[in-house]
């Protein structure tokens, strides 16, 4: 048993043995001289000008949930269409072509609400 898990255990004590080499390494050989504009908040070119707690607009988040419902709908649908030609052949293609389009009508009349009450259009 410990033959097979050997180097497995070699592998781990060597990489947590590399990690704290180089973390050590560079913290005693890595300069110390600190400035405030180089220890600014900085990020993509833009400097810091608010508080990270800023209120954030609600569609946001309201638009990223629905591409996720709709992302996670065609995870159904892929591989339903994959096997499909398996029970056509096994005489339940038109039950199960049926129930998909069931599946598809439900997802369409969910997707024309949205559109009606406008939650895709971003203000």
């Amino acid at each position: 048993m410990l033959q097979s898990f050997g180097p497995i255990a070699i592998q781990l004590l060597f990489a947590f043995g590399f990690t704290v080499f180089i973390l050590i390494f560079t913290d005693s050989v890595g300069p110390k001289k600190f400035n405030p504009v180089k220890n600014d908040i900085y990020e993509c070119g833009v400097d810091y000008f608010s508080d990270a707690r800023g209120i954030f607009n609600v569609k946001f988040y309201l638009i990223a949930i629905l591409f996720i419902l709709f992302d996670i709908e065609t995870v159904f649908i892929v591989p339903w269409s994959v096997v499909f030609q398996t029970f056509k052949n096994a005489g339940l293609g038109v039950f199960i072509f049926l129930e998909m389009a069931v599946f598809i009508a439900i997802l369409l009349v969910g997707y024309i609400y949205i559109l009606k009450k406008g939650a895709l259009q971003w203000e």
